[in-house]
């Protein structure tokens, strides 16, 4: 009988960023913004574990105090080398399959996460996301803030067995991605309800927790499992709180 492989959601949280430090203990209805992601995605239905992956840095002490706090586990490597810090995460808690998420996107959606599993589980493919370029600047992607990305554990050691270069460590499947006549990669096309041309909720400045904070603040009472559904509806007849960081969000990782 063939044994489930074992699938582990690794976020990338520390306290030093550099466009808003600290961003990851800033707290909106009393949780903290960490605390509030790690609750949704605790929610994904398919996950065996989740790891913060922090760095060495005596400042994160207090993201693995607060991951502790929280019941999750966590893991420490380097600052600047976000691959292998990832990968050290994975092959700490022996993680077959890897759910990269960024520390930066608290109110991420848990069905996000187990569609990604379901399709990567079923393509066969090496590396999977619903997030392409192309896409987002066509105004057919999700947010930012709803990134998902999904591979194996032992196609992230390859790959960083075969990269030297600083771009690659920082954006850890970067290497992935830019070389598909090495890896097979697939791109999940995004549903209509679900797309945001134009907004951000990806915690990277003052005016997207301003964001954020609104959205939890105004959909939270109601259901606090709220979907990303309802908060591309929200922003959408909403656009004075749409506005407010539209100038603050941009992809910078590809």
């Amino acid at each position: 009988m063939t044994q489930k492989p074992r699938i582990v959601a690794t976020i990338e949280a520390r306290m030093t960023s550099s466009r808003l430090p600290g961003k990851m203990m800033l707290t909106c209805l009393g949780k903290t913004m960490l605390e509030h992601m790690v609750a949704r995605v605790k929610r994904a239905t398919c996950l065996d574990d989740i790891i913060i992956a922090t760095t060495l840095n005596e400042t994160d002490d207090v993201i693995t105090r607060e991951a502790t706090r929280l019941n999750v586990k966590y893991f420490r490597g380097s600052e600047d080398n976000v691959m292998s810090r990832v990968l050290g995460a994975a092959q700490a808690f022996k993680a077959d399959i890897i759910v990269e998420l960024t520390g930066d996107c608290p109110l991420m959606d848990p069905a996000l996460i187990d569609h990604a599993l379901a399709q990567y589980s079923t393509s066969g493919v090496d590396y999977l996301s619903n997030l392409e370029i192309a896409e987002f600047k066509a105004g057919l992607a999700h947010p930012l803030g709803y990134a998902v990305q999904v591979f194996s554990t032992a196609i992230l050691a390859d790959a960083y067995a075969r990269t030297e270069d600083p771009l690659d460590y920082e954006h850890v499947s970067r290497y992935l991605y830019q070389t598909p006549e090495r890896y097979s990669v697939k791109y999940l096309p995004v549903p209509k309800l679900q797309r945001g041309p134009a907004m951000s909720v990806t915690l990277d400045t003052q005016q997207d927790f301003q964001v954020i904070c609104r959205v939890l603040k105004a959909l939270t009472p109601e259901n606090p499992d709220f979907t990303i559904e309802d908060v591309v509806s929200f922003l959408t007849w909403h656009p004075d709180i749409r506005r407010l960081n539209q100038d603050a969000g941009q992809i910078n990782t590809r």
